[in-house]
């Protein structure tokens, strides 16, 4: 029997499900299945379709095993080797790919996950539990330079080689093992009455360095234009500016860094066309209910 999940609150799950279009008879993926709740609703309109549903999460595992539906598959893998797994299932071609980025809900309100300021774990950040990396490796032997520019780049912190630096300064008595240790370095250079954006962005540049996030988005959309199908849709939600414009560079010129690319008669050389120009965001309604909802952004592409 099908159990629904309160692992994670979908966002926008209706405009999900519009955006896919969805053909009952047509192959489907879910590549960040986490609490399934996008996955429920995608089966709900298959007949004789399937859906394959992608997570690397074991707490995800185990909320797909609640799901029995012979039109439903899980395979326990990061969305980055999206044709690899299609292929071992003897899938070439799909017609819809839903991808939900960032952290759910659920690893942010597990304290042991060590995502959250608010909860005094370990330094964790893995998404997938059996990686060897973790936050506080990279934040113990990382180098400065290497620090700074993550920091930078994935957390845009506007004083990052500072900050850099005084961890490195920080961990010569003492590792930084746990959420107080960083969180009482942050405090001395956290802008006054922005103490905690500050901190959620030192935070996500670590979990994006640990997770490797950007660079799997990256092998994640080139496969996904690969095997959809002609007309194929690709529908992505994501949290913040580095993801959405990676994904709207890659709808809109066939690449991340948004390059065109032209053919030898000057046609642009990209695989999708976008749906909708500008991003859908959730309503004043679905914000209020979900604080999540509040950064989403969602675009949607089609295959040529």
């Amino acid at each position: 029997m099908d159990q629904p999940s309160s692992y994670h609150r979908p966002v926008m799950l209706q405009e999900c499900i519009d955006g896919l279009n969805i053909d009952p008879k047509g192959i489907y993926v879910d590549v960040t299945f986490g609490g399934g709740g996008h996955s429920r609703e995608i089966l709900k309109h298959l007949n004789e379709g399937h859906l394959y549903a992608f997570d690397q999460d074991q707490d995800a595992r185990a909320n797909a095993e609640n799901i029995t539906k012979r039109s439903f598959t899980f395979i326990e893998a990061n969305f980055r080797f999206l044709k690899r797994f299609l292929k071992l299932h003897n899938v070439g071609q799909v017609n819809g790919i839903l991808a939900d980025l960032g952290v759910s809900s659920h690893q942010i309100d597990e304290p042991d996950r060590g995502f959250s300021t608010r909860f005094n774990a370990v330094l964790d950040m893995r998404m997938d539990q059996e990686a060897s990396l973790s936050a506080r490796e990279v934040i113990n032997t990382y180098e400065e330079r290497d620090l700074h520019r993550i920091l930078g780049m994935y957390g845009e912190v506007r004083n990052a080689r500072t900050l850099a630096a005084a961890i490195v300064a920080e961990r010569i008595n003492r590792r930084i093992e746990r959420v107080e240790d960083l969180i009482a370095i942050l405090k001395k250079y956290a802008p006054r009455g922005r103490e905690f954006k500050y901190y959620a962005q030192v935070f996500q540049a670590l979990r994006i360095e640990v997770n490797g996030e950007l660079q799997a988005l990256e092998e994640f959309l080139v496969q996904a234009a690969e095997v959809l199908a002609p007309q194929g849709r690709l529908v992505i939600m994501s949290y913040h500016s580095l993801e959405d414009r990676m994904v709207k560079n890659f709808i809109n010129s066939g690449n991340t860094a948004g390059k065109l690319e032209k053919d030898f008669y000057g046609n642009v050389l990209k695989p999708l066309h976008p749906f909708n120009k500008k991003p859908i965001t959730a309503s004043v309604k679905e914000t209020q209910e979900n604080n999540r909802a509040r950064s989403a952004k969602l675009r949607i592409a089609i295959k040529k």
